[in-house]
């Protein structure tokens, strides 16, 4: 940490993307030490009372005393005296394990002034989509940023003049709970996936201005066909699922926020870029890519650690949430809006276990949300004949003949705080509320019968 960024060095950064908690800057300067890297930097809520602050007086944790007894298993985790730093132990020590140092990158903090900050979020913020210009700032009371490797870039490709293409999927949660938790009135959750109920939610929130027709089940299926099926979804329906890079530019899908349908325009425009690395004819370059990403997802196999990361929530939220009141310590909010003949059924069990107990169901469901939050980055280049014995894995794209070496790396892997369980809650709420009344429950329950014998994963 030597380093340190100033007012000067602001220059060099310029937006490549964020999402609700960092906002992700690209190097375009000429420093051999950030060639190829980007920046992380911490985001502050506006008009919201930030509980976890950025620095902490005398050096005590960020983590409050109910999430320093969720997370007490790891002492470095614990005592983190900055957001920065507690974001790279999480990594490092929690999500990096579980889904393969190979696919995961920790990072590395630099110094930063408080000058390079605010200079930063002066030139970004015309790059910004609006509602997160809205909702959020740079955090200029950082003292630190994280420092990682550009993802969108293959490690040195750039160097020696070879494109590269890489693809960002925002997976979202691939299984069906079957949580006996799940309240009866809520049953539907158990035979359609979430993605799409959020879908109808969105959608009546005027959010998005159209529903998506990816299903998780089928990117997590491990059949070719059904991952194909899904990858073509996110492309015809990107929102801030699905974004394309050329060499590190971002040359399909939304910047830091949402894009809708794929038009015509959009899709030959990216038709044609895809000339200068997919060796197909026109019209026909964008379903060999969309075959390429799936072949790679297929073969990598690495959803699957993933997905068995997400499965760490057992207890679905409903369950989750009476162990967040036992370890919080307070009367739990929900049994006081249940009947007494639910809260029987449904709540004296969990609040009945010990604290041991609430504190694993807790804190496997705040890691199982960031599983279902994160991101994947595959980064694809060409190999040609006089690339042999490479480290990289490869794939061979039928359609043209081509082989390409591939990476795929975890991002976005943020600590989720133990306060957010509340809100999480009344999202999944509303999300069901939602569904059910836009949907007959005949309609539901036929969906629902359907998808459930077709999605088993």
């Amino acid at each position: 940490m030597e380093v340190v960024l100033e007012q000067k060095d602001a220059a060099d950064w310029v937006y490549k993307g964020e999402g609700a908690a960092n906002l992700v800057l690209a190097y375009t300067g000429s420093s051999p030490a950030f060639a190829g890297k980007v920046l992380r930097l911490q985001k502050a809520q506006r008009n919201t009372e930030d509980v976890t602050k950025t620095k902490c007086v005398n050096g005590e944790s960020v983590l409050d005393k109910h999430e320093r007894l969720v997370w007490r298993d790891d002492k470095e985790l614990v005592s983190s005296s900055s957001k920065e730093l507690l974001e790279q132990l999480y990594v490092q020590h929690i999500m990096r394990p579980l889904l393969g140092p190979e696919h995961v990158e920790t990072g590395k903090r630099v110094l930063v002034s408080r000058e390079f900050l605010e200079s930063v979020q002066k030139n970004v913020i015309c790059k910004r989509p609006a509602w997160r210009v809205d909702a959020a700032e740079v955090d200029t009371h950082s003292n630190s940023v994280l420092l990682m490797s550009d993802h969108s870039l293959f490690p040195h490709g750039m160097f020696k003049g070879e494109p590269c293409i890489a693809v960002e999927i925002k997976p979202k949660c691939g299984f069906l709970p079957s949580s006996k938790f799940i309240a009866k009135e809520n049953a539907v959750k158990r035979s359609m996936n979430r993605f799409r109920m959020h879908q109808v939610l969105k959608l009546q929130q005027q959010l998005i201005s159209g529903p998506s027709e990816y299903d998780p089940l089928d990117l997590f299926s491990g059949s070719k066909e059904r991952i194909c099926k899904a990858i073509k979804a996110l492309y015809t329906t990107p929102q801030n699922n699905f974004r394309v890079f050329l060499n590190g530019s971002l040359i399909f899908g939304g910047l830091g926020g949402g894009a809708s349908s794929t038009s015509v325009v959009t899709g030959n425009a990216f038709e044609d870029v895809l000339k200068c690395i997919i060796q197909a004819d026109d019209g026909l370059r964008t379903n060999s890519f969309i075959q390429l990403v799936a072949e790679t997802v297929f073969h990598a196999g690495v959803l699957d650690r993933l997905l068995q990361v997400q499965k760490l929530d057992s207890f679905d939220i409903e369950g989750v949430i009476h162990a967040y009141y036992n370890v919080i310590s307070q009367p739990c909010q929900i049994c006081k809006e249940l009947d007494e003949d639910k809260v029987s059924q449904l709540c004296t069990s969990l609040h009945s276990i010990s604290l041991d107990e609430s504190l694993k169901i807790v804190k496997n469901y705040l890691i199982a949300a960031t599983a279902k939050d994160c991101s994947l980055m595959i980064c694809f280049r060409p190999r040609g004949d006089e690339v042999s014995g490479a480290s990289y894995n490869s794939v061979h794209l039928e359609s043209t003949n081509q082989v390409f070496e591939y990476k795929a790396s975890f991002i976005d892997l943020d600590l989720k705080p133990l306060r957010k369980i509340e809100e999480y809650y009344e999202l999944d709420k509303k999300i069901a509320s939602c569904y059910k009344m836009v949907n007959p429950e005949n309609e539901v329950n036929k969906a629902g019968i359907m998808n459930n014998n077709e999605n088993t994963c």
